[in-house]
């Protein structure tokens, strides 16, 4: 009973509130993980943009101005990973700050011996546990122009990351995954690309993934969804966990 009002809710929204053709065939342009789904897939995707857009606030701030067709896009690209999860995976937080350019956060931090640093590096984005995500609109434009690169797909995996606490590159498994297998495979991986980093080898994988787990997990989903080939090619271990836990396989 639950589900069929739950459906009937979704139906009505989605009647109510439909993401206009122009700015669906636009977001499917510029979104290559979009772009390559099947029918099925894509109006299932068109759905779950549609209620993104009705539970998240988009903030524009710094001047930028957001239209629907840039509202949709960034909708499209934040709802690829949870496709076969469905949108209850992005609940707890509500807000989408959206700064033009690359922001630098105000924030401090101690060494370990005690000295305190303000930090002054610009991010294209960042995700904070239960409060919002952040994003700069050029590099969510940029999407596209370097393989296996997607800021927004990065920023979500986070918030995926951070479900069942900190983020730490374990994200809440589903029932038939075994968190040893996911902990080893990630684990003896990583330590192959430390080591090929340290001799000087080119990476399969943008080297920013070898920064802490979390970011390892972040990275490997961005190119899971942008460049599915090239991971399973190079990394098929940590493809075949991505597999069972974004429940799809882009091609």
């Amino acid at each position: 009973m639950l589900d069929a009002i739950r459906n009937w809710r979704i139906r009505r929204l989605v009647a109510r509130r439909p993401i206009p053709e122009a700015a669906w065939q636009r977001a499917l342009r510029h979104c290559g993980p979009a772009r390559r789904m099947g029918g099925s897939d894509q109006a299932s995707l068109r759905v779950l943009a549609t209620l993104f857009l009705d539970q998240k606030s988009l903030e524009p701030v710094q001047g930028l101005e957001l239209g629907e067709i840039d509202r949709v896009l960034l909708a499209v690209h934040a709802c690829v990973p949870i496709l076969k999860l469905g949108i209850d995976w992005y609940e707890g937080w509500h807000s989408v700050i959206v700064y033009p350019d690359a922001f630098i956060p105000n924030r401090t931090r101690t060494d370990a011996a005690g000295v305190v640093h303000q930090d002054h590096a610009a991010l294209a984005g960042e995700a904070w546990g239960r409060g919002p995500v952040i994003l700069s609109w050029s590099d969510v434009l940029a999407i596209g122009r370097r393989p296996g690169s997607n800021v927004v797909i990065h920023e979500m995996a986070h918030k995926l990351d951070m479900l069942n606490g900190s983020a730490n590159g374990f994200p809440p498994l589903h029932r038939r995954m075994e968190r040893r297998t996911w902990t080893e495979t990630f684990s003896r991986v990583w330590d192959r690309l430390q080591d090929a980093h340290d001799q000087g080898l080119e990476l399969p994988i943008d080297p920013y993934a070898l920064t802490n787990p979390a970011e390892f997990f972040a990275v490997a989903s961005e190119q899971f969804f942008e460049a599915p080939a090239a991971l399973r090619e190079h990394l098929p271990d940590v493809h075949r966990q991505l597999v069972q836990f974004y429940r799809q396989e882009p091609v």
